[in-house]
């Protein structure tokens, strides 16, 4: 039998009770990835260390979290802004950056991490969905909505204030009921996309453990070509 792939999952920064600096990954990102038949594995928000990691890895999964600070894009930051740790901000635009000369390498954004896809690719990031959005709410908390994608129709759990204005370079894929951007995929790469919802907290089959099954299927693959 060959063996599972390994697929990394980006960790999220966050200072503790005493101030110091954790590494932390939800649960449901590893119990997705595991269950739908690959090998999670953690990868700190330490630059070098994740570009050494590279090499040993089938697939990644961009996390979740806080927002872009997207002054060093030259873009104001708009007050209703909470900003990821800068820490993890520089090590996950240097993997993005990396990800550009591994083109095979298949790749899941999730949220924030489809936000950061399209951010490096230079799409325009709507800070606050609120301003343009007349029912924001409904995209926060885990709020239940329909959206239709090429990957299938259903209620997905949804968390953000922000959103992807456009596609892009890339082919948009999916989109809410109410219009918003939901999916990305890249033209050119067997398996980069990017959801703007929360597939480990979605029940639907299809847009929730579901996604993880593409994503480790495009890893296998990838090793099988090699």
């Amino acid at each position: 039998m060959p063996a599972a792939p390994l697929i990394g999952i980006t960790a999220d920064l966050a200072v503790n009770d005493v101030g110091r600096l954790r590494h932390q990954v939800n649960d449901t990102y590893i119990q997705c990835v595991a269950r739908a038949g690959g090998v999670p594995i953690v990868l700190p928000a330490i630059t070098e260390v994740r570009l050494a990691m590279m090499d040993m890895l089938d697939g990644i999964v961009l996390t979740g979290g806080d927002d872009i600070d997207m002054r060093p894009f030259g873009v104001p930051l708009h007050e209703r802004a909470k900003c990821m740790h800068p820490q993890r901000q520089g090590a996950d635009f240097a993997l993005l950056a990396a990800l550009e000369d591994r083109p095979d390498l298949a790749v899941l954004g999730i949220c924030l991490g489809m936000q950061q896809m399209g951010v490096h690719a230079g799409c325009r990031l709507i800070q606050h969905l609120h301003d343009e959005v007349e029912n924001g709410d409904r995209h926060v908390r885990d709020s239940a909505h329909p959206v239709a994608t090429v990957f299938g129709d259903g209620s997905i759990a949804s968390w953000h204030h922000q959103v992807l204005a456009e596609p892009g370079p890339f082919h948009a894929v999916g989109h809410s009921d109410d219009g918003l951007l939901e999916a990305i995929r890249h033209r050119d790469r067997p398996f980069y996309v990017g959801v703007q919802w929360h597939p480990e907290r979605t029940d639907d089959d299809t847009l929730g453990i579901g996604m993880f099954r593409l994503l480790v299927e495009a890893a296998a693959a990838s090793v099988a070509a090699r």
